[in-house]
């Protein structure tokens, strides 16, 4: 993720950014794909600040399971909105969230300055911790899903939550951000107060906070199943640092999206969400 990359791809990365049911009713939830949509509002408080999403549910008395949705660098949960609509009318209830200080663009509170990849972990388990009270979101089959920065977010969330989460689908998840800064400002001195990068500025947290960050030390110990989605043209995060997740978790499936890049085609996103939903559905406790 070399910052000289980076700038020519901006648009791709900006565009992607114990009261659960039984089994066997859950997954009749999950089989209708006709379900009317209803979309609301939703904010959070985490920490000082309060998250924006949208919560996009299935009109149905039941209790349905929930996917959390993280968006990318620069992104908002906006980015997801076909995502929301179509799991929702599939029978899943899905959050689409904005990071804290996550975008120039966020509706959520704090500014960009103040964000780290690990304030927008502590905003993931905020909205985690808030939506498994909710009584109409079966809370033992909530999911997580991040989108390339959201993707790093995610797996860092998901290895403290652990078995309580029901599975998590990554897309071109940027598990390589701690190296590429490093590359940036080798040393700790060499981080300067302020960075502007993709349009966002960055303050010193954000570098020094993963300056000696190793990541495939910090993951891997998810108990359940895993979706990696990535393409082999991507040039801004390798898809080797997806192989090699997909080789460290205990149930990990990597599906190469050929001819893709960072950020995927209309046809292929279609085709990823529909692989995220069976995900889901054959993943349903």
């Amino acid at each position: 993720m070399k910052k000289g990359v980076f700038t020519l791809l901006t648009a791709s990365l900006c565009l992607l950014a114990a009261c659960g049911t039984s089994s066997n009713s859950s997954k009749e939830i999950v089989m209708k794909s006709d379900y009317t949509v209803n979309t609301e509002v939703v904010e959070i408080p985490s920490g000082d600040n309060t998250l924006y999403g949208t919560l996009y549910t299935p009109e149905t008395d039941s209790k349905t399971p929930l996917i959390i949705m993280c968006h990318g660098y620069n992104g908002v949960g906006d980015d997801f909105q076909e995502e929301g609509k179509y799991f929702a009318q599939n029978g899943i209830a899905t959050y689409t969230l904005d990071f804290c200080g996550g975008s120039t663009r966020s509706k959520s509170t704090g500014e960009t300055k103040d964000m780290t990849i690990f304030t927008e972990k502590a905003d993931l388990l905020n909205a985690y911790n808030y939506f498994k009270t909710q009584d109409n979101i079966d809370n033992n089959n909530i999911f997580l899903f991040g989108g390339s920065q959201g993707g790093l977010v995610t797996t860092l969330a998901t290895e403290e939550l652990g078995d309580e989460v029901a599975g998590m689908a990554l897309y071109f998840p940027a598990l390589c951000i701690a190296d590429n800064w490093r590359e940036t400002f080798p040393e700790t001195d060499m981080i300067p107060k302020e960075e502007e990068f993709w349009g966002m500025t960055l303050g010193k947290n954000f570098f020094e906070s993963i300056h000696d960050f190793d990541v495939f030390s910090e993951i891997g110990s998810y108990p359940n199943n895993v979706l990696i989605l990535h393409g082999d043209k991507d040039e801004i995060v390798p898809l080797s640092y997806s192989e090699k997740a997909a080789s460290i978790y205990e149930h990990a499936k990597l599906i190469v999206m050929e001819g893709e890049g960072h950020g995927f085609a209309p046809e292929a996103a279609k085709t990823a969400r529909e692989d995220v939903l069976s995900f889901m559905k054959e993943n349903i406790r």
